[in-house]
């Protein structure tokens, strides 16, 4: 050992042999989905069944959002230019930030200082929901995680509320989200939960760090944006401008899953 040297609790890298969180990755090939991956390399520990299948709801409902966020917007613009993929669907991650994408680690902290405060003092969720409304009103601030330009009641947060609640998920989290949505209904502002905040909601009932909690909407968008790019790339002429809501879809029709 040297002054130089450090150390990595992740992953383990000998001769032939490649260990995630001391498993075998060619062990948990094919054994494992990659939403229980992702779980391993974050927690440490393999998922149960239930939270796996939340894990991978969670991934799945972010995939995509069509060509109009700001971040397929950033991926298809760098890609026109000519740029490689890797260029484009960088510049989409990166334009990720506080209003897109990143709401979900402040959703969380709002909501960790309402179950802080209802644990500390012991008084009902909707009182603790009441007054975190009330001070973020009365600073100008909103509170990240719910309202959205165009779902005014986002399927994908219904289906993960279902989920948790099936799997038995469903805890302080969910139930503070859905005080500070009726709070603010009674104060007058009526705000659908959004995506991102169902997302922070779930993942404090799964005791995942808020310092990790918008690397689920990164680790998610990845898919997304590199279709946004090589669409762009194969499909566009090059430096085009690119209106953000004058696109059409002409996709498959409408088709379900059973």
């Amino acid at each position: 050992m040297t002054d130089l040297s450090w150390k990595t609790s992740i992953t383990e890298i000998k001769p032939n042999e490649v260990r995630l969180r001391g498993y075998r990755i060619d062990e948990l090939m094919g054994s494992i989905s990659f939403g229980e991956a992702v779980y391993l390399a974050l927690k440490g520990e393999l998922p149960s069944a239930d939270v796996a299948r939340m894990m991978e709801a969670i991934l799945v409902s972010s995939i995509d959002h069509g060509a109009s966020p700001p971040s397929a917007l950033a991926a298809r613009t760098v890609a026109s230019t000519g740029a490689p993929l890797n260029a484009a669907v960088a510049a989409g991650i990166l334009s990720i930030n506080r209003h897109h994408g990143g709401a979900i680690e402040d959703c969380m902290n709002v909501l960790k200082i309402g179950i802080n405060r209802v644990n500390q003092s012991g008084e009902p969720v909707d009182k603790i929901a009441a007054a975190l409304v009330a001070e973020h009103q009365d600073s100008g601030r909103r509170i990240a995680g719910l309202g959205h330009r165009i779902h005014s009641n986002d399927p994908r947060t219904a289906k993960l509320f279902q989920l948790a609640q099936e799997l038995g998920i469903a805890g302080n989290g969910i139930q503070m989200i859905h005080a500070i949505q009726s709070s603010l209904k009674e104060a007058g502002k009526a705000l659908p939960i959004n995506v991102d905040g169902a997302i922070a909601a779930v993942l404090i009932d799964l005791d995942i760090p808020s310092q990790l909690a918008n690397a689920m909407f990164f680790i998610a968008r990845v898919p997304g944006l590199i279709l946004q790019a090589y669409e762009e790339q194969t499909r566009e002429r090059p430096m085009r401008r690119i209106h953000p809501t004058e696109v059409s879809y002409d996709g498959p029709a409408p088709r379900s899953f059973d």
